[in-house]
């Protein structure tokens, strides 16, 4: 070996090394990403993209049976909308718990459901649970819940204030809402 191609090899082994440690960094730096908490949200949405929609539920409100729900689905609310849920009355706190295992999408105030959480669920429906009277400790959008964690409790927020504590819980769907009461077990 001469002089001359000395310092060319040279460079071309430090072009290498850096290569080679700047893509192990990088598949380090996405694998530890994709096992972090922040990328479950966008692992459960693809899964959830992917499954069929639920055909069966458990009540969401604890000690309600679903013989207890009355079927308002459909009924007339005013003069310009129909009823695109059901209610589910109850003790006022009366746990309120995921029916589906899903993705938070929002936990908000105002409106006509007053303290809300909407859960991204089976078949990317939505899961619309309304008039709650609190969220559980720590409830954030992007936040994976499986059935039967808590949500919220039971109450009369948003347009229900002054009502019988209860639950206005919905199904959305890519066809509009979705009657839930069939698929109560």
């Amino acid at each position: 070996m001469n002089r001359a191609e000395s310092p060319s090899n040279a460079r071309r082994l430090r072009r290498w090394l850096l290569r080679g440690a700047t893509l192990l960094v990088l598949t380090v730096a996405a694998l530890a990403f994709w096992n972090s908490p922040w990328a479950a949200a966008p692992k459960m949405l693809w899964t959830l993209a992917r499954m069929p929609p639920a055909t069966a539920l458990p009540v969401p409100v604890d000690g309600v049976r679903p013989r207890q729900i009355a079927d308002t689905f459909g009924a007339p609310r005013g003069r310009d909308r129909t009823h695109a849920g059901v209610d589910i009355f109850a003790k006022r706190g009366t746990a309120v718990r995921s029916a589906t295992v899903g993705v938070i999408a929002d936990v908000r105030e105002g409106g006509l459901g007053g303290r809300q959480v909407w859960v991204i669920g089976p078949g990317r429906e939505r899961y619309y649970y309304a008039h709650l009277q609190d969220w559980a400790d720590g409830l954030a959008r992007g936040e994976v819940v499986q059935a039967g964690d808590l949500l919220g409790h039971v109450g009369d927020s948003g347009n229900a204030r002054g009502t019988p504590p209860h639950l206005h819980w919905g199904i959305y769907g890519a066809d509009g809402a979705r009657d839930p009461l069939p698929l109560l077990r």
